[in-house]
């Protein structure tokens, strides 16, 4: 019986983290594609936004639907659509790659398929984590579903280490090129998709346990953990408002924080291109090394140095807006790839003790009533910065290649103050 449960967990892991992969793969391509093709930076950004809107829009919906339609089903759901996703998205871009249709028309239609990752992808992590949250003792629950939750971190590193090797010349007379990661993490959703549909029973289960909203999986978005404790606490709770004075300004960290990270990390890819003087397809390989240093490095502090050092909240979130300053601003003035992977990875440093500080700071800023509606906002403040963020950050980077770093690291060195009188732990 063990033997079975724990195959199943592995099972739910690998849909979490195929989900979160190809996400972070794709994004961490798309600035050489968008070059590749002559299309505007902007329109790039549009991409990113897009999806993480619909993302965080359809996220609520899909939580409360698990009960009534099944949890396996929503899986499917979610699973169904990452694949389609990814095979529409990978054709729209075969096409313009060949030059069948414009870059503009096929980046636009490219958008199309991104709305479906966004708009059902979300339907996937609730209900996993309801699954696994039905299937453990409540001592088990909150390991478990941490656990869980590890799996979308892990997808950040893994999404863009893995894109530049999958770069493939021609298929016969078609030049797949760029659009070859799109196709090759459709395989792993179809995958998983299967294996969920072979080996997870049909079920409508009437237990207490339930999932909660996942933020959008973005490179550098990892984990709050917000998410699990909406999911183990206990459904018909209070609700706070955002502005209650004793979680709004942790709340206004994080979204400031969020929108810095958002920023930095998605124009990093044309930081790359331009900093190094390569060729698109040529900076692929730098670009995943320097994404990969930043993901590692936010993991370090959220499961290495954060549990060694033991800071509280406040102090974690004034520590890492200081590093992230510091980071944000290292990046933006570099001209090599070593200079570029250092202080990106130095601000991703910063931003992974902060956020697990302002999530931990509103949560402790309550009682046990209250910590599931903290819990949403928390992770609602943190897929709403990969809306707006994307874009603000290119737009600034069309004025000049530093100002979304140097805008970032002021952002984060003006909360430093704010954070020092208006947190409390």
């Amino acid at each position: 019986m063990r033997q079975a449960r724990d195959g199943t967990f592995a099972l739910l892991f690998m849909v979490m983290l195929t989900i979160a992969a190809g996400n972070t793969a794709l994004q961490s391509v798309l600035p050489a594609l968008g070059r590749s093709l002559g299309v505007r930076d902007a329109e790039v950004a549009l991409a990113f936004s897009i999806s993480a809107l619909f993302w965080v829009l359809a996220a609520p919906f899909w939580a409360h639907r698990s009960h009534r339609h099944g949890r396996r089903a929503m899986i499917l759901l979610g699973l169904g659509g990452y694949a389609t996703s990814l095979v529409l998205c990978g054709m729209f871009l075969l096409a313009g790659i060949n030059g069948w249709i414009g870059g503009t028309a096929a980046f636009l239609l490219f958008i199309v398929g991104r709305v479906i990752y966004g708009a059902t992808g979300a339907a996937a992590p609730p209900a996993v984590q309801a699954l696994v949250a039905g299937s453990t003792t409540r001592e088990e629950r909150t390991r478990a579903l941490t656990l869980l939750a590890s799996a979308f971190g892990l997808g950040t590193i893994l999404g863009p280490a893995l894109a530049p090797y999958l770069i493939l010349g021609h298929l016969g007379p078609v030049a797949v090129g760029l659009a070859a990661p799109a196709f090759v993490f459709a395989l792993f959703g179809v995958a998983m998709l299967l294996a969920v549909w072979r080996r997870l029973p049909d079920d409508r289960s009437d237990d207490s346990s339930h999932g909660a909203v996942n933020a959008y999986p973005s490179i550098g978005g990892q984990s709050s953990g917000a998410s699990v404790t909406a999911a183990i606490a206990p459904e018909g709770g209070g609700r706070i408002d955002a502005r209650d004075p004793r979680i709004r300004w942790w709340l206004f960290v994080g979204l400031v924080m969020g929108h810095a990270q958002a920023m930095t990390g998605q124009v990093v890819g044309f930081l790359v291109i331009d900093r190094l003087g390569v060729s698109p397809v040529d900076a692929l390989g730098a670009t995943g090394l320097v994404l990969m240093t930043g993901a590692g490095a936010s993991l370090l502090a959220q499961w290495g140095l954060i549990p060694l050092l033991d800071l509280r909240p406040r102090a974690l979130v004034l520590v890492g807006l200081a590093l992230a300053a510091a980071g944000c601003s290292a990046t933006g003035h570099a001209a090599t790839l070593p200079a570029i992977a250092s202080g990106y990875a130095l601000a991703s440093l910063g931003f992974g003790f902060v956020r697990p500080g302002f999530t931990a700071g509103s949560s402790l800023a309550v009682d046990a009533s209250l910590q599931a509606s903290v819990a949403g906002k928390v992770t609602s403040i943190s897929g709403a910065s990969f809306v707006l963020g994307p874009s603000i950050g290119v737009a600034l980077y069309g004025i000049g290649h530093a100002m979304p770093y140097d805008a970032a690291a002021i952002a984060c060195a003006l909360l430093l103050p704010l954070g020092w009188r208006a947190l409390r732990n």
